[in-house]
């Protein structure tokens, strides 16, 4: 047996194995964390589905507010057309339509809008996963924020986060992550996110998270064709309210307990996984990973036996050579 690389990397993940699988035999099985908890005066999005317009105006703003440049989708690069969130653009608004599209929010033959953008979750998996602690959850605030000058660019972010959110730039030679830090820089001037100060019909609103669940559950009392009135802009300092019939909204506040909870809230009459939202289990993933990471690390265990697992793979190797030239 030659130690090639093939063979190195099939040593280790035999190591590695053999770890995971004494853990899982060894008696008094770690249990996951408690989820964590939401600070008391978190900050954070109410979007209602049912009140946007499509009018893209948040994307706009958002652009502006943390200046991130165009991004184009069509051949002719006349408009800034992003069509996701990207390492250019943080927020952007998504179309759902099925069959004739011709009800809004309604899922058969109806369209809906939906918003797309870092949900500050209450536990979050990019905080956990980042090595370097780039990403950090606001003890105060809960908002999570990016420091690009700590980053080493591993992206385990990219790939933690449930929701897809945290984006790489790949197309720039000193490439960062990008995601909504809820225009953070704009708090200690009095002002509030971008995309919900222009929003005309209050669909995206900002406010401490505890007031805008409060507002999400009075809307889902209120009957479907009934005249409501919606705050705009700050759920504390509102501007001159929208006024509609109440829709049919379904009966859920998304973000309210999905994996530990989030601090966008959303209100919707059309489903949210069809909105790409999935459905998601409360326990939250980082107080599962981190847990895995503590029993597995702790005194060394998958360390050692990894090791274990590469001295036993050279010794073979020492031994095989030894018995081809006849030693």
């Amino acid at each position: 047996m030659t130690l090639d690389r093939r063979n190195f990397m099939k040593a280790a993940l035999g190591g590695t194995v053999a770890a995971g699988a004494a853990v899982a035999l060894a008696p008094g099985d770690a249990q996951a964390r408690a989820n964590k908890q939401m600070p008391p005066k978190a900050l954070g999005l109410l979007f209602d589905s049912t009140l946007c317009i499509g009018c893209k105006s948040c994307v706009k703003s958002c652009k502006e507010a943390n200046g991130m440049p165009a991004e184009f989708s069509t051949q002719d690069r006349l408009w800034d057309t992003p069509l996701d969130i990207s390492g250019k653009t943080l927020n952007v608004i998504k179309y759902y339509a099925e069959g004739t599209a011709d009800h809004k929010d309604q899922e058969k033959d109806g369209y809906a809008f939906v918003k797309k953008s870092c949900l500050h979750c209450v536990d979050p998996s990019c905080v956990s996963a980042c090595p370097v602690a780039a990403m950090t959850k606001n003890p105060e605030t809960g908002i999570v924020g990016y420091d690009p000058d700590i980053c080493i660019g591993c992206r385990y972010c990219v790939g933690a986060c449930p929701f897809g959110v945290p984006r790489f730039q790949y197309d720039t030679a000193t490439p960062r992550i990008q995601k909504c830090q809820l225009c953070r820089h704009r708090l200690p001037e009095g002002k509030f996110a971008a995309c919900a100060e222009v929003c005309p019909t209050g669909a995206t609103l900002f406010g401490p998270v505890e007031l805008l669940k409060a507002e999400a559950k009075r809307r889902l009392e209120i009957e479907a064709g009934t005249p409501a009135v919606y705050p705009r802009g700050n759920i504390e300092a509102p501007y001159p309210s929208h006024e509609k019939p109440a829709p049919a909204y379904l009966k859920r506040i998304y973000g309210e307990k999905e994996i530990g909870g989030t601090q966008m809230l959303m209100l919707s009459g059309v489903a949210f996984a069809k909105l790409g939202y999935p459905d998601l289990p409360e326990q939250s993933y980082s107080s599962k990973s981190e847990t895995l990471q503590g029993t597995l690390y702790g005194g060394m265990i998958l360390p050692l036996v990894a090791l274990g697992g590469l001295a036993w793979a050279t010794k073979r190797t020492v031994g095989s050579h030894s018995d081809e030239k006849g030693e």
